[in-house]
């Protein structure tokens, strides 16, 4: 009995370790940072782990390329403005099918928090 209880506790252990969330589709996030906060939208396209998509805010709009593995997502794209040039980083966990948290560093602009849900 107890290898049976072994043997299933393992196989559950391994199906989670392989998970790989999908997050294809249209999100809106709500970022806060210290200047400020903001709503928004990302479209992604996922193929296995590589990651790509396009951001639309209130940096403009821009392509983004980055990655998912199993439950952790990680982007970036570049934004223009008057200060210059910057690279948007954003890393954050796979809550659920749904629903995404996580930090954003906005160049030398600051760094916030953002909340992701699923359109």
């Amino acid at each position: 009995m107890r290898n049976f209880i072994r043997f299933t506790l393992l196989i559950g252990s391994l199906a989670v370790a392989a998970y790989c969330a999908d997050i294809s589709g249209k999100w809106v996030f709500q970022v806060e940072t210290g200047a400020g906060s903001g709503s928004p939208n990302f479209t992604f396209e996922q193929q296995g782990e590589a990651l790509t998509g396009t951001y639309s805010g209130l940096l403009g709009q821009a392509k983004l390329k980055g990655t998912v593995k199993g439950t952790q997502v990680e982007f970036t794209f570049d934004v223009e403005g008057d200060a210059g040039k910057a690279t948007v980083e954003y890393k954050g966990t796979v809550e659920s099918d749904t629903k995404m948290k996580g930090t954003v560093k906005l160049g030398s602009f600051g760094d916030g928090t953002w909340t992701g849900t699923k359109q």
